[in-house]
């Protein structure tokens, strides 16, 4: 124990990668690490956690069946859902749900690429970071790099699919009808932010679920590289 710690305290304070790799030279089966395979180690496991994450979520169902992203009604909202099923309009609600989910479905899409150019662009100061941080230093590094630009492209599909299915119509008539209940407060909620903001936190929800796989089980390590790699961080 004492001897990984003094070597990721040497690692924290790498000025080169002829340090980096003095290190790793020291650690149990490791093998020759060149600054080249440390970015792409980190490569790896971001492209692992896009392409067996963020490809469920851009599914059919992809949101709306998965508890841990499924987006369910504005706060300001909650009253509308309990509201509605009191008179009778469950089915209502629950077509609703379904619809802001498909919304962030759609949306998603646009995401492969963005997340692409920004795994391409990782220096090696990224990926020593990242190697060295929390358990979801990967995915913080994505989501400072990608988040408005994932805003911008979702906001505009989220609002055109709304629209199209009925979503907005659905829940201006829902909101009308929870308005006329005596003695409640009326609500009006922007949707599209809402559900735009909420696809945006369960895509990095999925991402961070992949990275602290990679990070602990040594059997989601699926290549050589991500192995000799993540050996840094053990």
């Amino acid at each position: 124990m004492k001897k990984v710690i003094l070597l990721v305290i040497a690692i924290v304070t790498l000025q080169s990668c002829a340090e980096l790799q003095a290190i790793a030279s020291q650690l149990p089966q490791s093998g020759p690490l060149s600054q080249a395979d440390i970015g792409n180690g980190l490569r790896q496991a971001l492209d692992k956690g896009i392409n067996q994450q963020v490809t469920t979520l851009m599914a059919k169902d992809g949101f709306y069946r998965n508890e841990a992203v499924k987006i369910l009604l504005p706060q300001e909202l909650q009253d509308v859902d309990s509201g509605l099923r009191k008179i009778g309009l469950g089915s209502v609600a629950d077509e609703g749900l379904k619809l802001l989910n498909r919304a962030a479905e759609e949306a998603t899409k646009e995401a492969l690429p963005i997340f692409i150019d920004a795994v391409k662009n990782i220096t090696f100061t990224d990926a020593k970071n990242i190697l060295l941080g929390d358990q979801r230093a990967a995915t913080s590094y994505l989501q400072s790099k990608t988040k408005k630009e994932l805003y911008d492209k979702f906001s505009p599909v989220i609002d055109k699919n709304l629209g199209q299915v009925g979503a907005t119509k659905l829940w201006s008539d829902a909101i009308t009808k929870y308005n006329t209940i005596p003695l409640l407060n009326d609500v009006n909620p922007d949707l599209r932010d809402y559900v735009t903001q909420k696809a945006l936190e369960g895509i990095f929800v999925m991402i961070a679920k992949e990275e602290t796989q990679i990070r602990t089980q040594v059997n989601q390590r699926t290549t050589d590289l991500l192995k000799r790699v993540f050996a840094l961080q053990d």
